[in-house]
């Protein structure tokens, strides 16, 4: 097992002694050896299990030499974009080009290629054309079917034929890569590996196995909208590692095949795998550039769980770890802890104990475990199930333990609370002690919206359970006499939200003082119900229509409404309201979102107007 980083150059191989790689690791973000980077963790998984891994960062695409400089791997490349998709690293909801990248030295735009996967492993396919490659990361996970690309505003085909790849990791992909790794090592070939879990692989049409389940071809969601959303559906609800089944999908005169998923890593597993040597920083080479600006949020950050039963419709988590939570063990967690007060940056604060949802430690009821999660529902949308288990007990133990740690000052939260979740645990020690110890001055939970129709096709609870843990939280706060602050995470131009849903936030904003210093577009990334609903104007699940706000004027009007505050708004703001018909809003009224004097309505104009200055609320639109 290495103990320093991995080899990035042949030269760090020769110094190694090795005289070739099992694997040549191509990625297209800058080489952190941290467990928050998947990259990572992979090539930690397969270099404790024995084989030799070579770190290949951004090599240029323009240059065929850099994919060579390890010579030929010895069992095959692994291809990834990195830790997020690369098309969202360089552009915006806006589609406009990104400046920076903080997965990049120095912080740097344009060090890897639009779709990174499928422009590393083509040069791969062309320079070594018998040697297996194996695509896998978020890019890959996300896009493994026919998908919805926003940024070319089309249906695509699957990454697995578009890459030419041999095998697409899909998830969390410890247990898949040893289990490659192994069987390419005893001989096999890459295309006999297509019973292992937590795959794809694509086979001639002609040859397509009668196992799982088939989705809508290729040509048919190009085709039909319709048959789009029937597919995204099927894909999601087989997305559980207890009941879900394969996947097939004809893409042309191929077929993909999507195994059913591999099990999440238990608690022993997840302990072994956080437990690796990991130099936990970017490599030295990047020092003079200026470092990787993504490691400083989590450079003093521990990972304790995995999944996430919230399964939010915008985001791909449900889709890439699954909704099943499984969680490390308390004496995992103490030690990475212990190991971060002997780092020479650290200074008393760890940053987070979280994962993709804090306070979660378990699966969220008893009869997961045996018939996984429900299909086609909620835990906690629109409505808490009865079912239910919310216990804060064992999360709470271990932060009380990692604060009493010497050379500990703080611990934070800040990776997320599901605020829904924590008001169903009828113990208040968790809540109580989360404002008191592990809140740095402000805690950022994510309302989303306040209309129930928006938050329904969010898949989120409504503003009810946000209103309720805002006073509790305030509550507490002034209990222990301190100073401290919520921020809600606000989305504007979700599918479903109407002219008239972002009037009623910006209402609901003004009324309860709240003023959003950033508000996020909705983005729709790949492999997401929300980005189907995005492009189809349907809800995958019920078929009904979906009103989507689809111009760049239409998005711009809801964004601007909820920074109705901001001067710089006002003409968009008001355009907005008289297109919907709200006049109320405008003027000098205590419940006026912008000043100045609004166009007579039609009454007003027929009577005369209104020598007060009111106008009354009009006639509001119908919802599209």
């Amino acid at each position: 097992m290495t103990n320093d980083f991995l080899p990035v150059s042949a030269e760090d191989c020769r110094r190694l002694g090795w005289s070739e790689v099992d694997f040549v690791y191509v990625t297209g973000d800058a080489y952190v050896d941290h467990p928050s980077f998947g990259v990572s963790i992979i090539s930690r998984v397969l270099d404790a299990k024995g084989f030799k891994v070579a770190i290949l960062s951004q090599p240029d695409w323009r240059k065929e030499c850099d994919f060579t400089q390890f010579g030929t791997p010895r069992l095959g490349f692994l291809v990834t974009s990195g830790n997020i998709d690369s098309m969202v690293a360089h552009y915006t909801a806006a589609k406009k080009k990104r400046s920076d990248d903080a997965y990049t030295a120095g912080g740097k735009a344009g060090k890897r290629p639009d779709r990174a996967v499928i422009v590393y492993s083509r040069i791969i396919r062309k320079l070594y054309p018998d040697i297996p490659i194996i695509i896998g990361g978020l890019e890959a996970s996300l896009r493994r079917f026919a998908h919805y690309d926003y940024w070319d505003d089309k249906i695509r085909p699957s990454i697995l034929l578009d890459s030419q790849a041999d095998l697409l990791i899909y998830g969390m992909g410890e247990n898949q890569i040893v289990e490659i790794a192994e069987r390419l090592g005893r001989g096999e070939s890459v295309s006999s590996l297509t019973d292992i879990r937590g795959t794809s692989y694509a086979v001639d049409s002609k040859d397509t196995p009668y196992i799982g389940v088939e989705v809508p071809s290729l040509d048919n969601c190009i085709n039909s909208k319709k048959e789009y959303a029937k597919s995204v559906r099927v894909e999601q609800d087989e997305q559980d590692h207890i009941r879900g089944r394969a996947v097939r999908q004809r893409n042309g005169c191929k077929t993909v095949v999507q195994n059913s998923p591999m099990p999440p890593l238990n608690t022993e597993e997840l302990d072994w795998v956080y437990g690796l040597p990991y130099m936990r920083t970017y490599h030295p080479i990047y020092e003079n550039l200026g470092g990787v600006p993504g490691i400083r949020e989590v450079e003093f950050s521990i990972t304790h769980n995995r999944g996430c039963f919230g399964a939010c419709n915008f985001c791909s988590i449900q889709f890439h770890q699954g909704r099943y939570v499984t969680s490390r063990s308390k004496e995992s967690i103490v030690a990475e802890a212990k190991k971060l007060t002997t780092l020479k940056n650290f200074k008393g604060y760890i940053h987070d104990v979280g994962g993709p949802t804090a306070n979660f430690r378990n699966p969220s009821c008893e009869m997961q475990k045996a018939k996984g999660l429900c299909k086609g529902k909620k835990c906690l949308a629109p409505k808490p199930c009865a079912n239910l288990v919310a216990d804060h007990s064992e999360y709470l133990d271990i932060l009380r333990t990692l604060r009493a740690l010497p050379k500990i000052k703080k611990v934070f939260i800040r990776s997320g609370i599901r605020y829904d979740y924590l008001l169903e645990d009828k113990n208040s020690a968790f809540f109580k002690e989360l404002v008191e110890h592990h809140v740095s001055g402000q805690l950022k939970v994510a309302p989303e919206h306040c209309s129930a129709s928006v938050l329904d096709k969010m898949g989120k609870p409504h503003i009810e359970a946000y209103i309720e843990f805002s006073k509790r939280y305030f509550r507490y706060t002034g209990q222990i006499d301190k100073e401290q602050y919520l921020v809600p995470y606000l989305m504007s131009s979700h599918p479903g939200s109407t002219l008239d849903d972002a009037i009623e936030l910006a209402c609901f904003l003004k009324k309860n003082h709240i003023r959003p210093e950033q508000v996020q577009d909705f983005y729709p990334t790949p492999g997401t119900i929300s980005t189907c609903m995005f492009y189809t104007g349907l809800d995958p699940y019920t078929m009904e229509p979906v009103y989507v706000a689809k111009t760049p004027h239409d998005k711009a009007m809801q964004r601007a409404l909820l920074q109705y505050y901001d001067p710089k708004n006002k003409r968009l703001c008001e355009e907005a309201l008289i297109r919907a018909h709200r006049y109320d809003l405008i003027g000098n009224g205590k419940n006026c979102l912008i000043s100045g004097s609004a166009p007579l309505n039609k009454n007003q104009r027929k009577n005369g107007g209104d020598s007060n200055g009111k106008y009354g609320k009009g006639k509001k639109h119908k919802k599209r």
